[in-house]
């Protein structure tokens, strides 16, 4: 962590909406004021509509911040739902029991509340984060919730926020009656270079810093060009930039700093892009190439080898074996006695059994 090498009391550069670290450019400044004026005066409905990554869910948490003891809050931000999950959102963050409840029941169960707070003299705000991503359906079930009003005010406020995908839903025609009830409506804009730097000096003063300009001028104005102004892009630059700042030892951020920071934010250095080649139709010379190419690996190969087999064969051929007379003996005369037979030159004695016989040499034939 950079946090004791730069002398930072907390990380400057989170990404959690934190009030404290909200920048109060023209823009955020005008918003503010109007949002809190609108629900202060009752005015109902309320819409803040901003590119992703400007800071909304943070201007409403400060806005929360300076309600809060005067009025009853409940934020909703999971909006992938229906209109039974959205009454059952509601009544669990206001503190209220929807277990086993219809539409019409949480609806009878919403209006008593709101009454016993207007009683009380509280009013009753609603914070709809991500509001684009509501069905029209939805949408129409919270206009709804804008009936629940006495003579001389209204019960409940609503907040919507999100991208500008909702501003243009709401120019929808289907939508004309919720558009007609929205009184106020905010926007924030990207911040200017000069924004930017003093965005950037905002958040290290919030976390501790108090020594000298961390990032150069030349790092600021490579900043604000990439980020465009945005404030969570300038906040993610920054981290990185720290962060590589620190393991290279660096007491203050540079541009090369911050480029070799941006570098490794891109998606683009991370993942390999493959092109497909163009598919290309042989021409006929080429097809006879490979052809012949083909030819010569298999056949011609094939041929080669059958006419180096007989040659080696030839080459290894045995010796012709040599025919070796034997003299044979004379016909043993039926007259003969055995005696004489034993007599005969032809006749071999046993051999021994405990001794191999004596080879021969007119008798062996060369191997083959």
């Amino acid at each position: 962590m950079f946090l004791d090498y730069y002398r930072l009391r907390e990380q400057p550069f989170g990404v959690t909406p934190d009030p404290r670290f909200l920048y109060f450019s023209p823009a955020h400044r005008e918003a503010l004021a109007s949002l809190f004026y609108g629900i202060d005066a009752g005015r109902g409905f309320l819409a803040l509509i901003a590119e992703p990554g400007m800071g909304k869910t943070t201007l409403l948490f400060q806005l929360l911040k300076r309600l809060k003891g005067s009025v009853r809050s409940a934020f909703l931000f999971q909006t992938q739902c229906d209109s039974h999950e959205l009454l059952r959102y509601l009544l669990d963050a206001l503190g209220l029991d929807s277990r086993g409840q219809d539409l019409v029941q949480m609806h009878a169960q919403l209006n008593e509340f709101l009454y016993r707070e207007a009683v009380a003299g509280r009013r009753v705000a609603i914070f709809i984060d991500e509001a684009q991503n509501l069905s029209d359906t939805v949408l129409e079930t919270v206009r709804l919730l804008t009936d629940f009003e006495a003579a001389d005010r209204k019960l409940l406020q609503i907040v919507l926020a999100g991208q500008p995908e909702l501003g243009q839903r709401l120019m929808r025609p289907g939508l004309a009656q919720l558009r007609q009830r929205i009184s106020v409506a905010v926007g924030l804009e990207r911040l200017p270079a000069a924004e930017t730097f003093r965005y950037v000096n905002h958040r290290l003063q919030v976390a501790g810093y108090d020594g000298a300009e961390l990032f150069t001028p030349a790092a600021l104005t490579l900043i604000a060009e990439r980020s465009e102004g945005i404030p969570r892009n300038i906040n993610n630059i920054c981290f990185n930039a720290m962060s590589l700042g620190c393991a290279m030892g660096c007491k203050k951020i540079e541009a090369k700093v911050v480029e070799e920071a941006l570098h490794d934010l891109s998606l683009e250095s991370l993942v390999q892009k493959t092109k497909m080649a163009p598919a290309v139709t042989p021409s006929p010379n080429g097809v006879a190439r490979t052809y012949y190419s083909w030819m010569k690996a298999h056949l011609f190969g094939r041929k080669a080898y059958l006419n180096a087999v007989p040659a080696a064969q030839a080459r290894r051929a045995p010796l012709p074996r040599r025919r070796i007379s034997v003299p044979q003996a004379p016909r043993e005369h039926p007259a003969r006695s055995r005696s004489q037979s034993a007599r005969s030159p032809l006749h071999f004695p046993a051999c021994n059994p405990r001794r191999p016989p004596k080879s021969n040499p007119m008798l062996t034939l060369p191997a083959p």
